[in-house]
């Protein structure tokens, strides 16, 4: 390995040797060896920048304090290279002219396409140590949405810092051009990147002197809300005052805005409550049924004058017949569920604006908090929430119980990963209200990501109820809620 990377630019390369298999294998040995040591090895360096010039790529891609956006800036033709860069391929290649080795100008493109992944995955895996800056976490946020990218996500999509966005690519990219002319089918590895990124960001948000930080407003400006900055900011609000305190609402508020917009279009995609027809449509334009008007009125036809006259207006119906729902929201807000928190806050206020619907709110740790009366207002919900760290759901349930007084007309949701202090009280007073004739819809992870864990012993016994723990994104919950309340 040492012969094939004295000069890989040069093509001294062994007899039978592939000089473009060698490029590549630079890139990715210097790739390795950055991610698993920090100090520079200078042969893999030099080799690496020999490879990318001879390549026509930017000698930038190799400086690890350049951000992909500055590269990006300074060459926007790589923007539309980075996105898909790893998107799992709809189907393999055909391995080009040269069997399986694929063709020269295959070969070529992988090695160009090593640099480009080398980049974005440095960037964001290669974290360093010691303390971060604010301008330090946006540039990692940032690089991490391009890699986002480069997997076929949209920014934001795998870290759960946005809902309503693919957890899983968006389709299939650019496909590589290695050994057999594919990319390698990232569409398994995808799902576990997200949590991997989030840890990542959480490591970097405590490494920061958040506090500092939120106290200069120029500083503050240039954070970024994300799921890992917000649990922290909601951990240490109450140390908070002054203009850090400010800063921090003003980071929650745009979070919580960001996500809600999301949240609310996938709400509002179906429409709430069966058509009454006892009810005569509006006769107004919007509501003109042409497609019926025109069959209707066919008897009408004139061959002669190749016109058809109408007689009558069909309009559709619009009115929907709804009976009042009661929705009954319980989140574990210990410190393991916070982005079910923030995102079941969020869908709480945004099914309170729905009509005839009346929303309550609760959440629970070892202790149990009425949020009803702020339920319309994400932002006041979250502030009023204190992360805990045990969780006792029986504090939540004696909250809930009273509120079910017309169960046929009733949903409670329950949002917990179930690791509970007192486990057989809390099941027996859930089978209760599900057989009182009230929906009870167990929900092991409100996520962006679709990631979680729910206790085994809880599984089993919702399960062996009929109403099986669901897990998963958001949309999930989403659909379900819509299909009761429909």
């Amino acid at each position: 390995m040492t012969e094939h990377m004295t000069d890989p630019s040069a093509g001294t390369t062994p007899p039978g040797a592939d000089p473009q298999e060698n490029r590549r294998q630079v890139l990715y040995w210097r790739l390795l060896a950055r991610l698993f040591d920090q100090e520079e090895q200078a042969a893999l360096e030099s080799a690496g920048l020999a490879v990318v010039e001879d390549i026509g790529l930017p000698a930038a891609l190799l400086d690890p304090q350049a951000s992909v956006d500055s590269i990006v800036q300074r060459h926007p033709e790589l923007a539309d290279e980075f996105d898909g860069l790893m998107a799992p391929a709809a189907e393999a290649g055909d391995g080009g002219e040269g069997g399986d080795g694929g063709t020269d100008r295959d070969r070529a493109a992988e090695v160009r396409r090593a640099a480009l992944v080398s980049k974005v995955l440095l960037n964001v895996f290669a974290s360093g140590s010691g303390q971060v800056t604010a301008g330090q976490l946006a540039r990692w946020q940032s690089d991490a949405d391009w890699l986002e990218r480069a997997l076929g996500c949209r920014p934001g999509d795998l870290r759960g810092g946005r809902t309503g966005g693919r957890a899983a690519g968006r389709g299939p990219g650019p496909a590589g051009t290695g050994g057999n002319g594919t990319t390698p089918d990232l569409s398994r590895l995808i799902p576990a990147i997200g949590p991997e990124l989030g840890n990542i960001e959480a490591d970097l948000v405590k490494r920061m002197h958040l506090r500092e930080v939120l106290a200069d407003p120029a500083l503050a400006a240039r954070l970024t809300p994300s799921m890992s900055l917000i649990e922290q900011l909601l951990r240490d609000k109450n140390n908070l005052s002054g203009v850090a305190l400010a800063n921090a609402k003003s980071l929650i508020r745009r979070f919580v805005d960001e996500v809600a917009e999301v949240l609310r279009t996938q709400v509002e995609k179906a429409t709430v409550g069966a058509l009454d027809r006892s009810v005569p449509p509006k006769r107004v334009f919007r509501n003109l049924d042409l497609d019926r008007t025109i069959w209707k009125n066919l008897t009408n036809w004139s061959p002669e004058e190749e016109r058809l006259y109408v007689d009558r207006l069909y309009y559709r119906h619009t009115t929907r017949r709804t009976t009042p729902q009661r929705l009954i929201v319980v989140v574990d807000q210990s410190g393991s569920m916070v982005d079910s928190m923030v995102n079941c806050t969020i869908l709480a206020s945004i099914f309170a604006g729905l009509p005839k619907v009346d929303v309550h709110l609760i959440a629970y740790d070892t202790q149990a908090l009425d949020l009803t009366p702020w339920v319309h207002d994400p932002f006041e919900t979250l502030l009023r929430t204190n992360l805990g760290g045990g969780t006792d759901g029986t504090a939540a349930m004696t909250l809930a119980q009273p509120k079910i007084s017309e169960p046929r007309n009733t949903v409670v949701v329950w949002i917990s990963d179930f690791y509970e202090w007192r486990s057989e009280p809390l099941f027996e007073a859930m089978a209760a209200i599900h057989r009182s004739g009230a929906r009870f819809i167990p929900v092991g992870s409100v996520t962006s990501a679709g990631r979680g864990s729910v206790n085994p012993w809880f599984r089993e016994r919702f399960k062996d109820l009929g109403t099986p723990v669901l897990s998963g994104h958001i949309r999930k919950l989403v659909h379900e809620l819509k299909n009761f309340l429909a």
